[in-house]
């Protein structure tokens, strides 16, 4: 079975999705408080790997993304880091949103940082890497500090033009409607 996050500890069972495995499951609901984190230490990593030229970062970064796509935190080391230490011990009550387009916004983040990988790893185009992996800090700022999901705007997008059929996230018939709150 898998775990549904609550505040920051995977402790309350949820029905397993027919046909996969426990290992290759995202939380849903997701706390937004551990999203915005994660989102945080995304930041300080693509910062660092242009800032100081660390191109071998942008494996890091593009392993915690698809290793968040396919397992939610379960994987990644910086997904570990926030839901088990940083998250529990926050005086912030956990605020519950949808996991889909949250899955949805770190498979964007895998499709950018792993493009980067390639192209700084793989080509030695360090300067396009960068571009790719400033991109991803924009976006991940813009998730950290004002609690806006870009990628989740676009999940909704999808949905309202019914790309992605509403049976895909139910509760998310509502996503463009939200606004993000100041505090998240």
């Amino acid at each position: 079975m898998a775990t549904v996050e609550h505040d920051g500890n995977a402790s309350t069972p949820a029905p397993e999705p027919a046909g996969r495995s426990a290992l290759f499951s995202f939380p849903d609901p997701v706390n937004e408080v551990s999203a915005r984190l994660v989102a945080g230490g995304v930041v300080v990593m693509a910062l660092a790997a242009i800032v100081f030229d660390l191109p071998w970062l942008t494996a890091v970064i593009a392993y915690g993304f698809v290793a968040r796509v396919l397992t939610g935190p379960t994987l990644s080391p910086l997904g570990q880091v926030v839901t088990r230490v940083v998250t529990p011990r926050l005086p912030v009550a956990p605020k519950r949103v949808p996991g889909p387009p949250k899955r949805f916004a770190q498979g964007i983040g895998a499709a950018l940082s792993v493009s980067a990988a390639v192209l700084a790893l793989g080509l030695g185009l360090h300067g396009a890497a960068y571009v790719l992996l400033g991109a991803l800090a924009a976006a991940a700022t813009l998730e950290s500090v004002f609690g806006f999901c870009l990628g989740c705007r676009i999940f909704a997008l999808l949905m309202r033009t019914g790309i992605i059929p509403a049976e895909v996230c139910k509760r998310c018939t509502d996503l463009w409607a939200r606004a993000p709150s100041p505090t998240g």
